[in-house]
């Protein structure tokens, strides 16, 4: 991916997200670095509040996380806070839908792949029939657990031997909603969560990490979450850098691994915003050898994973070093899992010196090498359509 292609005369990217997130600003950047004028911003409110958009046949259509703005939550989920936890299921049924009102250009993201992506269930399914290594889980695949409410996550703790386990929300993404279950003799059972409870019962995402060592107060944030969907997953332990719990992002870019990041943290939960520290991945990369890997072997963990995914362009995979380094598991794979500002690619990735933004330009307009794009045709009332395939390459709905 070394180097970007010169742009065809007519290119033109637009972004679906909120404009003036620094989501959406990163990209434009890196568009107008190639090159090209700034990509044309379509916001969600806008998706949401009309029923759809139109792009022209030759646009390259990147859709960016519908995250971090309050009316758009407000849009997808209902009313509330936009710090609570609850209305993940009516989060994600809106905004499957909305992908499906987006119609016409060149997609860099494949609707139906979305909706896999942000149901942990369906995505842990996926993967684990592809045979890439994960967590076992008995709420995804054939024959999945109903999961009702505590007494349920209690039940198949049981039945399959999970004396530490993740419950997430089936929806949820940046940790909300998760919950590190340990359990040990005597009935004695705690969790770690970034979940606050107030008094009223209702449960908001909190930038602190806590405890929770009460099994009625752990019921009881279980049974308000289950409406929404549970998804359960057996603890793996994970290998540790300098005395700290320590997992990896990668970044899959065109089924290649261009960018990592090690995150460390003295909690169960790694994400960055919750007080995790960037590790160094130098001294990962020795890990793995020492323990007579071979990186190359890790970072195909992830592509493996990515491949399960062919149109979408970029994902970015959380992957569980196993403690020793020597083997690998994925937790998730992220849709939007980009955001590493000022992190440039790795070595002999093709991405040497490019951020995330940059280098799924770079791969994008390789995709689309003769892209000419008219303007946009005006707006009109969203109609049925058929389900059709999409590809990267290909004109979206």
């Amino acid at each position: 991916m070394t180097g970007v292609p010169a742009p065809a005369a007519g290119a033109r990217f637009a972004v679906v997200g909120n404009p003036g997130n620094r989501r959406v600003t990163l990209f434009a950047d890196a568009v107008r670095a190639a090159g090209l004028p700034a990509p044309r911003v379509v916001p969600w409110a806008d998706v949401l509040r009309s029923g759809g958009a139109e792009f022209a046949a030759g646009e390259i259509v990147r859709i960016d996380s519908p995250g971090e703005d309050a009316e758009v939550d407000r849009l997808l989920r209902g009313p509330g806070e936009p710090t609570r936890v609850a209305g993940s299921a009516r989060w994600y049924a809106g905004f499957v839908a909305a992908l499906d009102t987006l119609r016409g250009g060149l997609r860099l993201d494949g609707p139906d792949e979305l909706a896999v992506l942000f149901d942990k269930r369906r995505c842990h399914a996926v993967l684990d029939a592809a045979g890439v290594p994960v967590p076992a889980s008995p709420t995804s695949g054939p024959g999945a657990a109903p999961v009702r409410g505590w007494d349920d996550v209690r039940a198949l703790m049981r039945e399959h031997r999970m004396h530490r386990l993740f419950v997430k929300p089936a929806h949820g993404s940046s940790a909300s909603g998760v919950l590190a279950v340990e359990s040990a003799g005597g009935g004695r059972i705690r969790a770690t969560t970034s979940v606050e409870r107030a008094a009223d019962g209702t449960l908001h995402n909190s930038l602190k990490v806590r405890r929770y060592t009460s099994e009625a107060d752990i019921a009881a944030i279980v049974d308000a979450l289950a409406p929404d969907g549970l998804h359960l997953e057996r603890w793996l332990p994970k290998a540790s850098q300098q005395g700290r719990t320590a997992d990896l992002r990668v970044v899959v870019v065109a089924g290649r691994a261009t960018h990592a990041v090690v995150r460390t943290s003295r909690s169960p939960l790694t994400n960055l915003h919750l007080g995790g520290r960037r590790g160094d991945l130098d001294e990962a990369r020795a890990a793995v050898t020492a323990a007579g890997a071979r990186w190359s072997d890790v970072l195909g963990v992830c592509e493996r994973a990515a491949a399960c995914f062919p149109r979408t362009l970029c994902v970015g995979v959380d992957l569980l070093p196993a403690t020793g380094w020597r083997r690998a598991a994925v937790g998730e794979v992220n849709a939007f899992g980009d955001l590493l500002p000022r992190l440039t690619g790795l070595p002999g990735s093709g991405a040497e010196g490019q951020d995330t933004y940059a280098t799924q330009v770079t791969a994008a307009l390789r995709h689309h090498p003769r892209t000419t794009a008219a303007p946009p045709p005006p707006r009109t009332q969203p109609h049925p359509q058929k389900d059709t395939p999409h590809a990267i390459a290909r004109p979206g709905r």
